[in-house]
């Protein structure tokens, strides 16, 4: 006789309960980067609309970035870490194959003994743990989950890499999913394009330090091909997007806040036009500052725009990510 398994009995929906950010102390002018490049302050400007970054110090690591936010996010959620059932980080830049980062963050917290692992889906990579993140809560596998975006970047970018040495920045965003009585985070429209793969990657694997003389390979970095990624993302991107906004029965008029990944100021402004967002929609645009910062730059983008008060608890806010693999993922979400 075939057994029956009981069914799942989690929360009928899922929120965001609370956001925190952690940027490093060192601010990086674009001036310090063109020490290294052919290039000019204007150029990277029109480019990508960066002017600063942020780049860890040695006691800034993945961890450390990771706690300082998470804790923020907890604290913001009125929550002790001790109600965290699980513990999700998305990153690049943690250089330990095993174990998972997660699981020494976890601890560091205090939070006793979650599900956490690590993820690895680059700039989509905070819409990922996200996702996941609402089905343990719907599933009933834990009540409170902890999300974290964080990379260190500046491990791997080639300072005389004209093409990305403005680009990217390091930092950790975190928010907390916990039950909700109404539909809060929409359904998630995500998914890749394989084919595409080799326009952002890492230069080298890993395993070449083993099969070389470590002293005569140059340290991996990341690489991309600046136009395919850019059409890629303005002509594409855009449709995953307003598919979000469809799935999730809202309109661009319905927006308070469009929170997009934090790539490039020219990308974002594509998108505002192609998505016909109204003037009144509070756009995110981070960047300027904080450069690209991978799966960390969409809650490090909300946790700004909410403590600066550009966006308020409650707003409506669509949020995209895209990026290496190539993958993607939108959803709409209640600011918390």
């Amino acid at each position: 006789m075939t057994a029956k398994i009981k069914p799942s009995k989690g929360a009928p929906h899922a929120r965001i309960l609370g956001v925190g950010g952690y940027r490093p102390t060192r601010v990086v002018p674009n001036e310090e980067i063109l020490k290294h490049i052919d290039s000019s302050d204007e150029w990277i400007r029109s480019r990508s609309g960066i002017a600063t970054r942020h780049w860890a110090g040695p006691d800034e690591t993945v961890a450390t970035m990771s706690v300082e936010a998470g804790g923020k996010a907890i604290a913001d959620a009125g929550l002790t870490p001790e109600q965290i059932g699980g513990v999700i980080v998305s990153t690049v830049s943690h250089f330990k194959q095993t174990p998972a980062i997660a699981t020494e963050i976890a601890h560091l917290l205090g939070t006793g003994k979650p599900a956490a692992f690590d993820i690895s889906a680059g700039c989509a990579g905070f819409g990922y743990g996200l996702t996941l993140a609402k089905g343990m809560i719907t599933d009933g596998t834990a009540e409170h989950v902890l999300v974290i975006g964080v990379e260190r970047l500046s491990d791997l970018t080639d300072l005389e890499d004209r093409a990305t040495a403005f680009l990217f920045g390091d930092g950790a965003g975190a928010v907390v999913v916990g039950p909700s009585k109404e539909p809060a985070i929409g359904p998630t429209v995500w998914g890749s394009e394989g084919d595409k793969s080799d326009t952002i990657t890492q230069t080298l694997p890993w395993d070449v330090y083993r099969e070389q003389d470590a002293a005569e390979v140059r340290y991996p970095a990341l690489r991309q091909e600046g136009q395919a990624v850019f059409r890629w993302a303005v002509y594409e991107m855009a449709k995953v997007a307003q598919q979000a906004l469809d799935d999730a029965g809202v309109s661009a008029d319905d927006l308070d806040a469009f929170i997009p990944h934090q790539a490039n100021m020219r990308i974002i402004d594509s998108m505002i036009k192609t998505l016909k967002l109204p003037e009144h929609v509070t756009v995110a645009r981070d960047v300027e500052t904080t450069g690209n910062t991978s799966a960390a730059s969409i809650p490090l983008a909300m946790e700004r725009l909410l403590a600066t008060g550009q966006a308020k608890s409650g707003d409506t806010a669509l949020v995209i990510g895209f990026g290496a693999g190539l993958v993607y993922a939108a959803t709409v979400v209640t600011l918390p």
